[in-house]
């Protein structure tokens, strides 16, 4: 029987960090009555891709040193997450925070038990990616046309031409290519976007060869209202096996459109350790949503994800001390708090 989580000693609340089962376990309790009725769709496992390393240091005013990223990947890994976005291939001009991927790929070439996908632009990043001992890689498109055009300087249709080339080399070197959509719900310059623009070019990155697609809430303004109907469009042209989500919490909807998109049948999930990253073209759009954040949900879901909570609450410790920042995970920040608590008494 799975112990209360509320225990009591001495008239007093006292949580227990290191007996909760919600800490780093699962609940794995059947389903019966209304609770059927709403989780039933639930799948049991998810599958997280972390994309701290990534998408969440692309954003840092200051560079962080290759050793730290790479520390920080070796914890990510130590939890269990299975797929750890490394960094990215994208012109230094453009994107300095990451300039030193070629010695971090180096860095973690014998780490073992993940994946580490590698953002790229273009045919001539895939090359160095490739070089550099890339085993996977990442592209990213837009549903929309001036977001395309500021952040990666083409339009939509320039950009999936672009990626086609790269799809071809890839597929020569039986490379997997995993696909970003950003802005699937809105845009920072033309507002909400219509679900039929994010099936299209969905569909144009699967047919290039992609063998993943994520989809990409970039300034967090989606709620299931409207995450729903876009999924729904998406799923009409593309398998939901081959797709995935990724949510910035800009106004704190990114775990109640993950939970919907659970129930939609949805089984990837892009996150970010301690909520690193937002999006530099949105002002005022915050960051991924939490990793911890994320996995908590997960575990009082029954769904397994095989990540240890506590493991990756290290890592995130690790990268907020470094920056000198607090974590912007609620979890992590919650159980910080009633661990503290705990030890004093």
């Amino acid at each position: 029987m799975t112990r209360n989580p509320l225990q009591f000693d001495n008239g007093r609340q006292n949580w227990h960090l290191s007996r909760h089962p919600y800490s780093s376990q699962s609940y794995d309790a059947p389903k019966s009555g209304f609770s059927d009725k709403v989780l039933k769709d639930i799948p049991e496992y998810v599958k997280i891709v972390e994309v701290g390393p990534r998408d969440g240091l692309q954003n840092e005013k200051d560079v962080v040193p290759t050793a730290v990223k790479v520390e920080l990947i070796r914890k990510l890994v130590s939890s269990g997450l299975p797929v750890v976005e490394a960094t990215s291939f994208v012109s230094p001009k453009w994107v300095p925070q990451l300039a030193d991927a070629k010695d971090v790929m180096t860095a973690i070439r014998y780490f073992e038990h993940a994946r580490f996908p590698v953002l790229i632009p273009n045919l001539k990043g895939f090359e160095a990616a490739v070089a550099a001992g890339a085993k996977e890689v990442a592209i990213f498109a837009s549903a929309s046309e001036s977001f395309s055009k500021s952040n990666i300087n083409c339009s939509i249709e320039d950009s999936l031409v672009r990626y086609s080339d790269v799809a071809l080399a890839a597929r020569k070197l039986s490379i997997p290519i995993r696909g970003y959509i950003s802005c699937v719900v809105g845009c920072p310059v033309e507002g909400m976007i219509s679900p039929s623009k994010v099936a299209h070019v969905a569909k144009c990155l699967c047919d290039m060869g992609c063998s993943e697609i994520s989809l990409g809430d970039t300034i967090g303004v989606g709620t299931p209202g409207t995450v729903i109907p876009m999924l729904e469009a998406v799923m009409d042209v593309i398998p939901v096996d081959k797709l995935a989500v990724h949510f910035h919490d800009t106004y704190g909807q990114a775990l109640s459109n993950i939970l919907a998109s659970l129930q939609l049948g949805i089984t990837t999930v892009d996150s970010s350790v301690s909520g690193l990253g937002g999006c530099p073209y949105a002002k005022g759009a915050s960051g991924n949503v939490a990793t911890e954040d994320v996995v908590y949900m997960l575990n009082g879901l029954g769904v397994k994800t095989n990540v240890d909570l506590q493991k990756v609450m290290l890592a995130g410790s690790f990268i907020c001390n470094h920056l000198g920042r607090p974590s912007g995970s609620k979890t992590a920040i919650a159980l910080s708090k009633i661990k503290a608590h705990s030890s004093k008494l």
